[in-house]
């Protein structure tokens, strides 16, 4: 994987803090507090810990924890990595803004398959609207008066408009958006792990749903281009962090000598340190093995 991924265009944006706000209509965002001041960095440089702390994030929705903890955890998350990148991860292009209307595939968040761009965008600026400008056919923005905002543009310039309006202090997320997301590579780890250690339990309808789960995760995947390097070299353009966690996590979970695992015990997220692994730590390990011998005393108790 280390491979495959060696030369991206990964780059991405965390804010220094976060809020939570209410909008209007009564729905719930995530969006850099107006004081806050923005980060670039390289998401793929921690990605280990980066889809392991999403897939238990999601494990809290699944185990229905309380909103108020979950918005924590997602806030945390927020901090360390920025916003997940929705508005250019579920179009079928990050360019949309090149056009009057966007299309997405079939998705858990927007219906119909396609939206006019600019009435896209007030998705994800319930606050604030930022300065579209018209000009004919042609549409921009302007970060004029910001400076903050101005050398963070200049300095992401080689990326499409919408991916550089995802970095707006404007930006926000809205919270049933995210649980939702979290959610899904959590209950994705699970199917995967239910599969595969209960499957003798199994029975042949449950494994054909489970088959039929999997097969339904994914959705649009980075894009990339070739450069001339010493050699014609592919590059990924990975123009929402949505998509970088969906990759990784992907292929994380489809690793053959250190996958992702959910562990036997505890059920957290691990990265296996052999394909044969099963507890995150000799703690669950041994935890496992005293449950599984009162198990037995009892049942021969029993007898």
């Amino acid at each position: 994987m280390k491979d495959l991924f060696k030369h991206t265009n990964s780059t991405w944006v965390r804010y220094s803090d976060y809020e939570w706000k209410k909008a209007k209509d009564g729905q719930l965002y995530l969006r850099p507090k107006p004081k806050a001041m923005p980060d670039i960095y390289d998401p793929l440089t921690e990605r280990d810990q980066l889809v392991l702390e999403a897939v238990r994030i999601g494990r809290m929705g699944l185990s229905h924890k309380p909103d108020t903890q979950i918005q924590d955890a997602i806030l945390q998350f927020a901090k360390r990595y920025g916003l997940l990148g929705f508005m250019t991860a579920l179009p079928t292009t990050p360019k949309f803004m090149d056009y009057e209307t966007v299309y997405f595939p079939t998705n858990h968040f927007l219906r119909g398959g396609e939206m006019a761009s600019l009435e896209y965008l007030d998705h994800f600026y319930p606050f604030e609207k930022l300065d579209i400008i018209h000009r004919g056919p042609n549409v921009s923005w302007s970060v004029e008066g910001d400076n903050t905002m101005i050398a963070l543009v200049m300095t992401m310039g080689d990326r499409p408009m919408a991916v550089q309006m995802c970095f707006h202090r404007y930006y926000s997320e809205p919270y049933e958006w995210l649980r939702q997301q979290f959610v899904d590579w959590a209950f994705t780890a699970c199917t995967s792990f239910f599969f595969y250690h209960e499957h003798d339990m199994l029975d042949d309808e449950s494994q054909i749903r489970m088959r039929q789960s999997m097969a339904a995760f994914g959705g649009n995947v980075p894009t990339y281009h070739i450069e001339l390097h010493d050699k014609p070299t592919i590059v990924w353009d990975f123009n929402s962090l949505l998509l970088g966690i969906q990759m990784m996590f992907s292929f994380m979970l489809t690793d053959d000598k250190e996958p992702l695992r959910l562990c036997k015990q505890c059920m957290s997220p691990f990265i296996a340190s052999r394909p044969s692994a099963v507890f995150c730590s000799l703690k669950c390990k041994n935890q496992y093995n005293v449950y599984k011998s009162r198990a037995k005393g009892k049942q021969k108790e029993g007898d």
